[in-house]
């Protein structure tokens, strides 16, 4: 290796871009493993010795079972719905050109990046909470989740549609045997990813059922809170945490399983193969379509911006006003405006966090496929991705048990909350810049090194501004996600420091049209923000490499 492209560490040529993949090790073995390892010991140690007393706690309670029973079968109910729901539309978006069909994908997508919170608050906005709580929570996971099935689904069948005309031309197939005998076998993959993936997103949802469901309809994530924060009981949170840990990390294998399977046939020919609705039929669907999808997501957010926007019957801004003031019965102690520029700080810091250790992760797998032939990568990008198959509510509750004493007592510090939005966008920033990086040819890297440029050097002038458009939308990825994150946030921020999921989730708790009425305003706005994100996010992955 040449001498010029190493650092020298004690007589040993260590690379820099190895040097690179210390900063995200060091960065997960602290704040990730360190955590979940603190989550095994609570559970099964006490005082330093084995306790198991918990696992009466659990398997003796009727309470316990219902709640497990209950996570297990709404997450089923949910992605069955889903799917009911995606499936046609998926046919539609993947055969047909229409007018609009853009901002129909630009609708569709924008329900998954909101913030939990907001989906809740927007469906308590709209319908209330009194009657129907189980099929608000329905009813909202498949506004959350439906997007991922669309595009999921949607970009498999596109690339079929090449081959299925063939065969159902050659073959004199009518569509529906086409679909029956051929596309629907092909389809099993990416169903079967798409539904796992939905899966586990309902298995771990927490905002939704804390907000809509109440004591009355909790799972094991809500339970983990109420156990945590609520009864103090640490050893039977933890242990419903590995719950949540290991069903989780198993769904997450199942997933990857399939979707590697899906990935035998390539979407590049969505817009080749699509067509223009002709027969009466084919405009009745797409309209159907179109209808659905706009009632699906712009009811319950069109709902939250009315709610925010009426006082008695009429038209007022005073919830928005009330967000300026810090009230004698407020529930909190600054103004709640203040909960923003929180999250805004707190977004700002996440985004460094993310950004560095991203991009030497980044870095240094791409060092790996090119210097070990794809061996070590395979084992990498899993565990640089294991964050995704992890609940917030799981990682910000073995923070808070874990960094609680010397040499990382920061359970009080400010700087645990982006420390715990940086672990959870991390995964979204590696993503979105390592296929721009691996997009580089290899060719203009080696001509580089002949000529005498380091490491450092190349990827200064030849990396970073290739990939700087990648770099701009995992940064607006992980911004957005800290200013929505709510599970980790809830446990790590403090009542002076609130964000503005946590302040949403104070107002919906207490009585009062006022406090009701600023949490529609203050969800409203993240709303609009995150929206603006994603749109953000989108035009620059157009531009740069598809990475998430």
């Amino acid at each position: 290796m040449d001498r010029k492209n190493t650092s020298i560490i004690k007589g040993i040529h260590i690379h820099p871009y190895f040097l690179a993949g210390l900063v995200p090790a060091g960065f997960f073995l602290l704040f990730y493993f360190y955590p979940l390892s603190g989550i095994f010991m609570k559970s099964f140690f006490q005082e330093g010795r084995i306790d198991l007393s918990f696992l009466d706690q659990v398997f003796s309670s009727p309470r316990m079972i219902k709640i497990i029973w209950f996570t297990f079968w709404q997450a089923g109910l949910s992605t069955l719905l889903t799917l009911v729901c995606a499936l046609p539309c998926a046919f539609v978006m993947s055969h047909y050109a229409f007018k609009g069909k853009k901002i129909i994908k630009i609708l569709a997508s924008i329900p998954f990046v909101l913030p939990a919170v907001v989906v809740a608050a927007a469906f308590h906005a709209s319908f209330g909470t009194d009657k129907h709580p189980l099929v608000l929570i329905l009813l909202a996971h498949v506004f959350y989740n439906f997007s991922v099935m669309l595009r999921i689904i949607t970009g498999f069948w596109s690339s079929l549609q090449g081959r299925i005309r063939e065969a159902a031309m050659v073959l004199g197939a009518s569509p529906w045997q086409v679909f029956l005998t051929i596309t629907l076998p092909l389809l099993k993959p990416a169903i079967y990813a798409a539904s796992a993936l939905v899966f586990i997103f309902c298995f771990s949802s927490f905002g939704i059922i804390l907000i809509l469901g109440g004591p009355t309809y909790s799972t094991i994530e809500a339970e983990i809170y109420r156990q945590a924060a609520h009864l103090f009981n640490l050893p039977l949170a933890s242990f419903l945490s590995l719950i949540q840990i290991g069903f989780t990390f198993a769904l997450m294998w199942i997933y990857t399983s399939f979707a590697q399977r899906a990935t035998r046939f390539s979407p590049d020919a969505e817009q080749a193969n699509l067509k223009r609705p002709v027969l009466l039929w084919e405009k009745m669907v797409i309209t159907g379509v179109i209808t659905f999808i706009v009632l699906l997501c712009v009811v319950p957010l069109l709902g939250l911006v009315l709610k925010s926007l009426t006082h008695n019957g009429e038209l007022s801004f005073i919830f928005y006003k009330a967000l300026f003031k810090n009230t004698s019965d407020s529930i909190f102690y600054i103004p709640p405006v203040h909960a923003i520029k929180y999250s805004f700080l707190f977004a700002g810091a996440s985004l460094v966090i993310a950004l560095v250790t991203g991009v030497c992760a980044a870095v240094f797998i791409r060092f790996c496929d090119q210097k070990f032939n794809n061996r070590w990568t395979s084992l990498l990008d899993p565990i640089f991705m294991l964050p995704l198959s992890t609940s917030a509510v799981t990682l910000g509750f073995g923070i808070i048990i874990t960094l609680d004493k010397p040499p990382l007592n920061l359970r009080t510090s400010i700087f645990l909350i982006p420390i715990a939005h940086a672990i959870v966008g991390f995964p979204f920033v590696v993503r979105a810049i390592l296929p721009a990086l691996r997009s580089i040819p290899e060719q203009l890297i080696d001509a580089a090194s002949l000529l005498g440029a380091s490491p450092l050097k190349i990827f200064k002038t030849i990396d970073l501004p290739l990939i700087s458009k990648a770099l701009v939308a995992g940064a607006i990825f992980s911004f957005t996600i800290s200013l929505g994150e709510f599970g980790a946030t809830i446990f790590t921020s403090r009542p002076e420091t609130p964000t503005i999921p946590v302040a949403i989730y104070r107002f919906l708790g207490q009585p009062g049209a006022m406090n009701y009425g600023q949490a529609m305003a203050i969800s409203a706005i993240l709303m609009i923000v995150t929206a603006i994100g994603f749109v953000g996010i989108e035009n620059f992955r157009k531009e740069s490499s598809e990475g998430f």
